[in-house]
C-alpha cells in the first residue's frame, strides 16, 4: 500500500498556535530563576506588609512579609542554599527520588523491562490486542523509555503483520503509554514518589495537614494507589473502546505503506531473553519473601512510647519497592549476561543516575525558590490572595467545581509546558495550599489526584511532549508524509475520553469518600 511521499504539510490553526507559543516559554530552570529574583526584588518592596489567614483550630493567625534584601535575610539565603534548602528541603526528598531511580535503573538497564513488553506483546490475541497494548502502555510507565521505545514500535508491527494498519496499534500503545501516565498496579512508582513527596512539602510549608479529610496521615508514596490501581483498568477499558469505536475505523480508511526492512523479528524475545525471564521470575520470588519477611519482624508494625501504632514498612515501602525492582534485574542481568560482576551493577546504577543531571539542576532552583516563598512569607501571601479570590467567587461551596477547574486548568498549561515534575514545582506550591484554604476536603492527595489526571490526559496532544519527535518518526515509518498535527487529531479521541472518564471517576472517589489510597 504504497503511496507518493510529499513534504509534510505547514501546522495551520490551533496546533501552530501552541507549538509556537510553547517554544517561547522558557526551560522551567529558567522560570524559576527568574522567580526567584523576581520575589526577591518583590519581597524588598512589600517587606512588612501583614495579613491575617484562618488558622487549623478556627482563629485568625497574623502573618508578615520579610524583606529579604535585609542584610540578615541574604545571609540566611547562602547560609541554607546547599543543605537545608535543596539536599534536605522537605526532609531530603531528593533523596528518596534518587534511590527509587537506582532500583529501577538496574531493572531497566539489565533489559528485563523491554523483555518482558517483548514477551507479552507477542503473545496477545488478535481480538484482546487493542485492550492489552494500552494496559501493557500504561503499565510501561514504570520505565518510561521502554513503553515509547519498545512498545509503540512493536504494536506498529503486531497490527501490521496482522494485515491492519499499523498506526492503529502505534496509537493505541501511545495512549497507553503517554495518556495512562500516572496509572499502574504498582506502588511507590517513581512518579508516586515525585509527586506524593513534594506534595507533602507544599502543604507543611504553609501549615496545611497532610492528613486524608478523614484526618489520618497520609503516606505520599502509596497515598493514590486504590485509585490508580482502579484507573488502571478502567483507561485500559476506556482506550480499547476508543480504539475499536472512533480511531480503527478512521486509520483503516487510511492508505499505508510498510517499509522494505520490516521484520518482526526485531522484537522477538531471545533464547538469552527467555532463560533471563526465567531467572527474574525466582528473583521475584525471592524479592517478595524477603519483603515479606521484614514486614513480619524487623518492619512489622508496632506501637510506640506515646501509644501512637506505627508502620515501618509502610513508612519504607519505596526502599522496599526499589529492593525488589533491583533484586530481580539483577537475576535478569547475570542470567542473559548483561551483568558479569558486581561492577557491571554499579554502571547501571550510574546509567540511570546519568539521566537525572536535569532534575538536580531543576531542584537546585525550584527548592531554593520554593524555601525563598515559605521563609518569607510571600508564598502564604499568594495563598491567601488567591484563596481569598476563589472564595469571593462562592466556590467555597462547591469542591468538585474546584475539583474540575483545578483539572481543566492543568490540562490547558500541559498543552504549552511540558514535563511533569517541572510543572509540579510549579502549580503545587500555589494550588495544594490555597484549595485546602478555600475548602479543607481539598486534602493534598486530593489536589494531587486532580494533577495526575490533567498531566497525563493531554501529553497526546501537545507538540510540548519530549517524545512528540521521537512518535512522529515511528509513525512516518508506514505514512512519511505525516505531520504531527494528524498524529494529535488520531490521538484527541482518546485525551478527550481519557479527560472526561478519569475526571469522573476521581469526582465518585471523592463524592462516595472511597479513599484514595493507603
Amino acid at each position: 500500500m504504497s503511496e507518493t511521499i510529499s513534504s509534510p504539510p505547514s501546522q495551520k490553526g490551533i496546533i501552530a498556535f501552541i507549538e509556537r507559543a510553547g517554544k517561547k516559554i522558557p526551560d522551567p530552570v529558567i522560570i524559576f530563576m527568574s522567580l526567584f529574583v523576581f520575589c526577591l526584588a518583590l519581597t524588598a518592596v512589600i517587606g512588612g506588609l501583614q495579613f491575617e489567614i484562618t488558622g487549623a483550630d478556627g482563629g485568625a493567625v497574623t502573618h508578615s512579609i520579610k524583606n529579604m534584601m535585609a542584610t540578615e535575610n541574604v545571609r540566611w539565603m547562602f547560609d541554607n542554599a546547599l543543605l537545608t534548602n535543596w539536599l534536605s528541603f522537605g526532609g531530603g526528598v531528593l533523596g528518596v527520588i534518587l534511590i527509587v531511580m537506582l532500583g529501577v535503573g538496574i531493572a531497566e538497564n539489565s533489559g528485563l523491562l523491554s523483555a518482558v513488553i517483548k514477551k507479552v506483546g507477542l503473545r496477545i490475541n488478535e481480538r484482546y490486542l487493542p485492550l492489552l497494548v494500552i494496559f501493557l502502555g500504561i503499565m510501561s510507565s514504570i520505565a518510561t523509555d521502554a513503553g515509547y521505545l519498545i512498545l509503540i514500535p512493536l504494536a506498529g508491527l503486531l497490527y501490521a503483520g496482522l494485515g491492519k494498519n499499523p498506526l492503529i496499534g502505534m496509537a493505541a500503545a501511545f495512549a497507553g503509554v503517554s495518556a495512562g501516565f500516572s496509572a499502574n498496579l504498582i506502588p511507590a512508582t517513581p512518579v508516586d514518589v515525585i509527586l506524593g513527596a513534594n506534595a507533602r512539602i507544599f502543604a507543611e510549608s504553609q501549615g496545611i495537614p497532610f492528613e486524608t479529610a478523614a484526618g489520618e496521615a497520609i503516606n505520599p508514596a502509596t497515598m493514590h494507589y486504590f485509585f490508580i490501581f482502579t484507573s488502571t483498568f478502567i483507561l485500559a477499558g476506556l482506550g480499547a473502546w476508543v480504539t475499536s469505536r472512533f480511531v480503527a475505523p478512521r486509520l483503516e480508511k487510511m492508505s499505508y505503506q510498510l517499509p522494505e526492512d520490516l521484520n518482526l523479528n526485531d522484537f522477538q524475545v531471545s533464547d538469552s531473553e527467555n532463560k533471563g525471564l526465567r531467572a527474574a521470575g525466582l528473583g521475584l520470588i525471592i524479592a517478595l519473601a524477603a519483603v515479606v519477611g521484614l514486614a513480619m519482624g524487623p518492619l512489622a508494625t508496632y506501637t510506640n512510647e506515646a501509644g501512637r501504632e506505627v508502620t515501618p514498612y509502610l513508612d519504607n515501602v519505596i526502599l522496599l519497592i526499589a529492593m525488589v525492582f533491583a533484586v530481580v534485574g539483577i537475576f535478569f542481568g547475570v542470567a542473559t549476561g548483561k551483568f558479569k560482576s558486581l561492577q557491571d551493577v554499579v554502571k547501571a546504577m550510574v546509567t540511570q543516575m546519568n539521566t537525572m543531571g536535569y532534575i538536580l539542576v531543576l531542584t537546585f532552583f525550584c527548592y531554593n525558590f520554593l524555601a525563598l516563598l515559605g521563609f518569607s512569607g510571600l508564598g502564604t501571601y499568594v495563598t491567601y490572595l488567591g484563596a481569598t479570590f476563589l472564595s469571593a467567587l462562592g466556590l467555597q461551596q462547591f469542591p468538585i467545581l474546584l475539583i474540575i477547574g483545578f483539572i481543566l486548568t492543568t490540562a490547558v498549561i500541559n498543552l504549552f509546558v511540558g514535563g511533569l515534575t517541572s510543572k509540579w514545582m510549579l502549580l503545587g506550591p500555589i494550588f495544594v495550599p490555597m484549595l485546602y484554604q478555600v475548602n479543607p476536603n481539598m486534602t493534598p492527595d486530593l489536589v494531587t489526584a486532580a494533577y495526575r489526571v490533567a498531566d497525563s490526559s493531554t501529553n497526546i496532544i501537545t507538540p510540548m511532549m519530549s517524545y512528540a519527535g521521537v512518535i512522529l518518526a515511528f509513525m512516518r515509518k508506514y505514512k512519511p508524509e505525516l505531520s504531527f498535527g494528524d498524529v494529535i487529531a488520531m490521538m484527541v479521541p482518546y485525551s478527550v475520553a481519557f479527560l472526561t472518564v478519569w475526571t469522573s471517576v476521581l469526582v465518585a472517589f471523592f463524592a462516595f469518600n472511597i479513599p484514595l489510597g493507603f
